[in-house]
């Protein structure tokens, strides 16, 4: 059992209880794990099926795992276009509920050690912070170089289908050990067993294929699952890929970060940029083979096309968003979603809520002449949505 001290490597609520034994503990993990899966897929069959008899689903979960009998079933597979083409594994509902209780019982550690500017997947740190926060290192270099500020914005290639499942794992199991640098407690070993399981799983075995045939022939080889060697590459989507995306470029972070010295740098995902005064440019331009050798050393390259530098009061779309030292405006391509939007709410497909998260972020960039465009185009009054 969990020493006292043990204890404290988890938040307090994923904590054992005094006098709770292993086995209740997985349960009420799982429990907890079932409540924050089932949030966003309330109406989905799949969780209408596993709800019906939660609790006996439960149970026999938790005695796949405590036998290490647990492995992920099959799930589904299909191709979105919104914003690019991508292919989309779902995985089945049982399978949610353990990426939710390795989320839960690795993401306040991790949390704690990534950088601040890193992004995606993490509590109050989304696109919106994101763009915020590279305005406001602009200024700040700006500020404090005083002299022209340029931006080397970079791209991983290929990033999920690309990713090492050893390398993942490594780096996994060193978190796992820092976070539990004591005892290995029955919960150590537990989350050990589920990453490996879900790391390793080849979901392209068995898995059912939906929609249109000639979208999967659209689909690029080095965007697909099914075209990448053994052990290499995880599905999009998953609560669980989410986090090892982070996990795994906490390495590259600390390297631009404390290697490198580079004090103005941010990355959402795979997309990473820092910013350098212009006297400094030449030697930016030799960091990044720098950081192309150290990528290599993780199997991972830069995306050769997703590469530019400019100067950061011309403006630069990252996220979306267009961002300038003083000021953010909606990007293109979140522009013509909005324009999207209102047609479908106009031809009565979705309804007008479907309007309030465009309204939300747009609410915090200079957007109101664009936005009174999209309304003219949809012929919609305007000043009517205003919030005053």
């Amino acid at each position: 059992m969990a020493t006292i001290k043990d204890k404290s490597v988890l938040p307090e609520k994923y904590q054992r209880r005094d006098g709770e034994s292993y086995e209740d503990w997985v349960l009420r993990m799982l429990w907890v794990a079932y409540l924050d899966a089932r949030k966003c897929k309330r109406n989905t069959k799949d969780q209408y099926r596993f709800e019906v008899n939660a609790m006996e689903n439960l149970l026999k979960l938790r005695e796949d795992i405590l036998e290490r009998r647990y492995a992920p079933s099959r799930g589904i597979a299909f191709i979105v276009n919104d914003p690019v083409i991508r292919e989309i594994f779902a995985a089945p509902f049982r399978d949610r509920v353990v990426h939710h209780v390795l989320y839960n019982l690795s993401y306040d550690w991790w949390d704690k050690r990534l950088i601040f500017d890193s992004y995606s997947c993490r509590l109050n740190k989304g696109v919106l912070l994101g763009a915020q926060r590279l305005r406001k290192m602009e200024n700040m270099a700006i500020n404090e170089y005083q002299e022209p500020i340029y931006i080397v914005k970079m791209d991983v290639k290929g990033y999920f289908m690309s990713l090492p499942r050893d390398g993942l794992f490594e780096r996994v199991v060193w978190g796992l050990d820092q976070q539990y640098p004591h005892n290995k407690p029955r919960e150590y070993y537990m989350t050990k067993f589920l990453w490996r399981q879900v790391i390793y799983d080849d979901p392209t075995k068995g898995v059912r294929k939906r929609g249109d045939y000639r979208e999967w022939e659209r689909l690029p080889d080095s965007k697909s699952l099914f075209c990448q060697p053994p052990k290499t590459g995880i599905v999009i989507g998953n609560l669980s890929s989410q986090l090892l995306s982070n996990i795994y470029l906490d390495q590259l972070d600390r390297f631009v970060k404390y290697t490198l010295k580079y004090k103005y740098y941010g990355r959402y995902v795979d997309d990473f940029y820092i910013l350098t005064p212009e006297s400094h440019l030449k030697q930016a331009m030799r960091d990044v083979e720098a950081i192309k050798v150290f990528l290599q050393g993780m199997k991972l390259h830069l995306h050769p096309n997703k590469f530019y530098v400019q100067n950061v009061n011309r403006g630069v779309v990252y996220l979306g968003i267009r961002v300038y030292p003083n000021r953010l405006i909606p990007g293109p391509r979140v522009v013509r979603r909005y324009k999207r939007a209102t047609r479908l709410v106009t031809a009565g497909i979705k309804d007008e809520a479907t309007m309030l998260s465009y309204l939300g972020q747009f609410i915090h960039l200079k957007s109101n002449r664009i936005q009174q465009k999209i309304f003219d185009e949809a012929g919609w009054d305007w000043t009517w949505w205003v919030i005053p």
